[in-house]
């Protein structure tokens, strides 16, 4: 099997003392490719270190989390987002969005930073990854707007409906799955079936959202044969030809 997590938060503190062994024990399990989608400018150091010491494993994107928009150095952050943009190799612009969970806050900042760097991805044809909590009417809005033959990405962390999924699809975005579907009482994994595995990508969000049974465990890459074992029942498909419909996938968005 080749399987990608094309969303994982591998630079964080929460793997600074055993990085090695968890990229060894996800190789061990299939996963031999893992996408670093970054906060903010100050987690590109990092996150290009980790490329750096591990070349063609570890996949480097930018971008400006929602939750990092702040009005009082939202152009300067950007700027330096930008700066990075063009003078190194990044796989996408990412993870960037809009989120309005805990408080509807700074929202046309968060979309006019959600926009501009939708416009970006596109000029330098990149795909974008999207963060939405809260805020489906808004990302949808955004991408109406900037919808063309070269929007393309991932809908980070898929938790809508299937009406929601429909569109997203339409957008030309593709659904990035994880151990959500894996929880009791998802109502996701009631209608992803009815969704073609041609629009869909598998991600954890380490070290967030460990599948069942491992909730409230730090999450780590190799438990995307948990989230794949999952797939495998709802769609009456083996784990063999999931990982080998969805490894397409990737390979057609980011490589």
């Amino acid at each position: 099997m080749k399987i990608t997590d094309t969303h994982t938060h591998l630079y964080m503190k929460e793997f600074d003392e055993d990085i090695h062994s968890v990229i060894q024990n996800a190789f061990h399990k299939g996963i031999n490719r893992f996408l670093l989608p970054s906060i903010n400018s100050s987690t590109i150091p990092n996150i290009l270190k980790l490329e750096k010491k591990y070349p063609n494993i570890c996949f480097p994107m930018i971008g400006l989390h929602p939750n990092k928009v702040d009005p009082s150095n939202l152009e300067e952050e950007l700027q330096n987002i930008k700066t990075w943009l063009y003078k190194h190799s990044f796989i996408s612009i990412g993870e960037i969005g809009m989120d309005l969970h805990s408080e509807k806050k700074f929202i046309p900042e968060q979309e006019y930073a959600f926009q501009i760097q939708i416009q970006w991805a596109k000029r330098n044809n990149l795909p974008i990854v999207i963060h939405c909590r809260k805020a489906f009417n808004q990302v949808f809005h955004i991408l109406s707007k900037e919808k063309n033959s070269s929007l393309k990405g991932v809908f980070h962390c898929f938790s809508g409906t299937l009406e929601q999924a429909k569109k997203i699809i339409n957008f030309g975005i593709k659904l990035g799955i994880g151990g959500m579907i894996t929880f009791k009482n998802n109502h996701i994994s009631q209608f992803l079936h009815k969704i073609c595995l041609n629009h869909i990508v598998l991600e954890t969000d380490a070290p967030y959202l460990s599948p069942h049974p491992l909730r409230g465990i730090r999450n780590e890459p190799k438990n995307l044969r948990i989230i794949l074992k999952k797939l495998s029942q709802i769609y009456s498909i083996s784990e063999e030809k999931i990982s080998d419909i969805i490894h397409l996938n990737v390979e057609e968005l980011f490589f």
